[in-house]
């Protein structure tokens, strides 16, 4: 899958997001370590994982934070999501072919 790749100066230096070009609802990009690595996507029924996400976040009114929350406390990972700096400035934005997986379905349980 294409995503953005845009570098932002802050003023604490430089900092890489990757981002979801025409990103939907219920679509997010998981950080590990401070590496892009899950993608989730909430209506993409094809993977378990999503579908139990969807459950998680529609049905049961859980946040994205809060499910990430949950498996950090849990697995003891460091997961985040990307969060643009409040003062920024765009340097450059290129397009960058990934494969992110799923969360794992064990995590998410």
């Amino acid at each position: 899958m294409k995503y953005k790749l845009t570098t932002y100066r802050t003023l604490t230096g430089t900092k890489d997001i990757l981002e979801i070009p025409k990103k939907k609802s219920g679509q997010w990009i998981i950080y590990q370590n401070d590496e892009p690595t899950y993608f989730v996507d909430c209506f993409d029924f094809k993977k378990e994982s999503n579908l139990i996400m969807n459950n998680l976040i529609l049905s049961e009114r859980k946040t994205i934070d809060e499910v990430i929350k949950r498996i950090r406390k849990k697995k003891n990972i460091n997961l985040s999501l990307p969060k643009i700096p409040i003062f920024e400035i765009e340097v450059k934005s290129e397009e960058k072919e990934l494969e992110l997986k799923p969360l794992p379905e064990e995590w998410i349980l």
